[in-house]
């Protein structure tokens, strides 16, 4: 009874057994194009790399970091030691180097054992197979089933067929699971051994050659017992190989673990919000296609240089104004925050870009979200406007008190400090950011052409109908206020930012890439000039004077800006090759302290970014004027005045036919220019402007009080 009970189970082990190698040489013809999918081609299959994160490049073709944080580091095969191999040979596919990507003898043998337990109890993937499934195919088929097995095969003969043996045994090295989110040798070694795997010892590579068939199980952090006696089994296995001598399998089965405290993560100390921002732009593209982030490459605008030094001079400066903040708030204060874009105003390539003092994956970008007011870095837009209404920067405007009327209430905005300077021209008012020429100038040619001009030229967000917006009372971006100077550096054309040219697959296929924007001209390049002229004599001898004093030098043109109570500070400055705009404040917003100003702190962060990261030539004629600008005078810059003997400084400016100044330099008096930030960081100088500021204000409200 018992034989006829073996005999008909050999009988259905046969059976069962024959039916599996037709169904498997049935199945290999069916899946000679991988089923209803396309196999890889041998190109794919000798140019894949597993995955270590994407890569993200800078327009130089400089790493600048992942697209994902993936924890493996692939390693050629020739920095794999030989004992290592060994290991892996013995444990995973002892005839590896003898088959052809599938091993029958292991196929049959595990088809019997399974078939006699009725179930499975024994695998027969080979190294090769295994490679497949890491690369290929689990890509596609995420659950396990017959057809991915099937699938696997094919993949695995091709495979065989596009690569060398050690070129195969380096992708599965690099490709297989480790545990602990560990992928690739390499990585399992620095992450349990905390050194290079070309550095392990003969039990330490026994102890990874341990782990693929069960991750999980044979962790040694987990489950050490467990770890060491799989351990020792891989020895015996070496020994059986003859890879080890059995002489030395008692003192190597003997060896304790020894496994680092500290688990291993890759690098990204090089983190920014600048690669957070190409991450959001990926994953916007990959959403509609097939490919996985790990996958693709990304070449960027940005230059790791000047990115380095952006984040650089965020940091430090925004620490230096908290040390000045907490002082003057008697320690009280949160934390000061800082904002930072550049970009090429030719072409709109966004070269840097910072979100926040210190970065945080995945956290609010200011530099692209935060909406803050930009006090006088709007005046600007305001002179803009005024050149396009027939105005020139040697106009005069009145710099006294000034009454704007709203339906029943008076505004009226005050100069820093109380400061005028009475009949001055637009350049000089421009140059000491005069609040009252400003709103002078706003109302003789009119809000609505202030307003059409900055959305003209890149502010897209809302911008209120108010005599206050002449001052900067509205909310923009930092990458709007930066996208909207770029006209005034490139001569009169709006640009659209860009920060990713293209993105490619693994092999060098394209995923997609951005368009070419056409430059669209939005002012006249004669004003473009001009405002461009007055914003130079602002650097040079107004309000934005710290850029050169601490070392910035060419040409460079901007403006600060400081909202009331000194709640922001801005400096927002260009060269023909970059606009750059510097913000830092609160983020619930509150004053910064109360001597704050945009050219006393957030210029300074500029000066640095420039002299340290932007090295870029910049052509000598690149802002020569324009046809157009035939009236040609030698002028004091320090006022726009006609320059004569009497003058501190001299220069050749070029004006629109006729619209030149009239007014010599000493005609009515004016006084030898002392450029107002001489004395503005000196205790005394702060303490002169303090008792005169209050003597005016004083002198104010007594007028105010008699006159009722």
């Amino acid at each position: 009874m018992n034989w006829k009970i073996e005999g008909r189970r050999d009988g259905i082990i046969k059976g069962a057994l024959a039916i599996s190698i037709l169904a498997v040489i049935i199945g290999d013809a069916w899946l000679a194009s991988c089923g209803f999918d396309s196999c890889p081609s041998a190109r794919q299959i000798q140019s894949y790399q597993p995955d270590e994160g994407g890569r993200i490049y800078d327009r130089n073709g400089r790493l600048m970091g992942r697209l994902a944080v993936v924890r493996r580091m692939n390693v050629p095969i020739s920095q794999v030691p030989r004992h290592v191999r060994q290991a892996f040979v013995a444990t995973e596919d002892r005839r590896f180097y003898k088959h052809d990507g599938v091993d029958w003898r292991g196929f049959v043998r595990a088809s019997i054992r399974n078939i006699r337990a009725f179930g499975v109890r024994e695998g027969f993937s080979t190294i090769t197979m295994q490679a497949a499934r890491n690369s290929f195919v689990v890509r596609k088929y995420r659950n396990r089933s017959l057809r991915q097995k099937l699938i696997e095969l094919r993949v695995a003969r091709l495979m065989e067929k596009s690569l060398t043996k050690d070129q195969i045994f380096q992708l599965y090295l690099n490709a297989i699971y480790m545990g602990n989110g560990v992928y690739g040798i390499e990585a399992a070694s620095r992450d349990l051994f905390g050194k290079s795997v070309g550095r392990l010892t003969l039990t330490e590579g026994a102890m990874l050659a341990a782990l693929p068939k069960a991750p999980s199980a044979y962790t040694p952090r987990r489950h050490p017992k467990r770890a060491l006696a799989r351990r020792n089994l891989v020895l015996s296995l070496m020994v059986k190989e003859g890879y080890v001598s059995s002489e030395r399998y008692a003192a190597l089965s003997a060896s304790r673990l020894r496994i680092a405290r500290s688990q291993w993560r890759p690098d990204t100390r090089n983190d920014s919000y600048a690669l957070d921002a190409v991450r959001a732009i990926a994953d916007s593209v990959i959403e509609q296609g097939e490919a996985d982030v790990a996958d693709v490459t990304v070449y960027t605008t940005l230059d790791s240089r000047a990115q380095a030094s952006a984040d650089l001079a965020v940091r430090r400066r925004a620490a230096a104004i908290q040390r000045e903040s907490r002082a003057w708030w008697n320690g009280k204060a949160h934390s000061i925050q800082g904002a930072m874009v550049a970009l090429d105003p030719r072409t709109g390539d966004v070269r840097a870009l910072v979100g926040g003092r210190t970065y945080e994956r995945g956290n609010y970008n200011r530099a692209l979200q935060a909406k803050r007011q930009p006090g006088s870095a709007f005046k600007p837009f305001v002179y803009a406007a005024a050149m396009s209404a027939g105005y020139s920067p040697a106009s005069d405007v009145r710099d006294e008190p000034v009454e704007v009327v709203q339906g029943r209430k008076v505004w009226s905005p005050s100069n820093y400090n109380d400061e005028y300077l009475g009949l001055i021209t637009f350049r000089r008012a421009l140059m000491r950011s005069s609040n009252a020429a400003a709103v002078r100038v706003s109302q003789s040619v009119g809000l609505q052409r202030v307003i059409e001009g900055a959305h003209r030229m890149g502010i897209d967000s809302e911008i209120p109908a108010v005599p206050a917006v002449a001052l900067g009372a509205l909310d923009v971006t930092p990458i709007e206020l930066v996208r909207a100077y770029a006209p005034f550096a490139n001569g009169g054309f709006r640009i659209a930012p860009r920060l990713v040219k293209r993105i490619e697959t693994r092999d060098g296929t394209a995923l997609w890439s951005s368009e070419t924007v056409a430059p669209q001209r939005v002012i006249d390049p004669r004003d473009a000039y001009e405002v461009t002229s007055m914003l130079r004599a602002v650097v040079d001898y107004g309000t934005g004077r710290p850029i050169r004093d601490h070392g910035a030098r060419g040409m460079i043109a901007g403006k600060t800006g400081t909202t009331n109570d000194g709640t922001d500070v801005w400096f927002v400055g260009y060269t023909p090759n970059l606009v750059a705009a510097f913000w830092f404040g609160y983020d619930d917003p509150h004053a910064i302290n109360g001597n704050a100003s945009g050219g006393r702190l957030a210029s300074p962060a500029w000066a640095e970014f420039y002299t340290r990261g932007w090295k870029e030539p910049v052509a000598p004629d690149s802002w020569a004027p324009p046809p157009g600008l035939d009236e040609v005078v030698t002028i004091d810059p320090t006022t726009g005045w006609i320059a004569n003997d009497w003058c501190p400084a001299r220069k050749t400016e070029y004006f629109k036919p006729g619209l030149g100044p009239r007014t010599e330099c000493m005609e009515h008096g004016a006084p030898v220019y002392e450029p107002e930030w001489q004395d503005s960081t000196s205790w005394e100088g702060q303490v002169e402007r303090e008792i005169d500021s209050f003597g005016k204000k004083v002198e104010k409200a007594l007028g105010k009080i008699f006159r009722r």
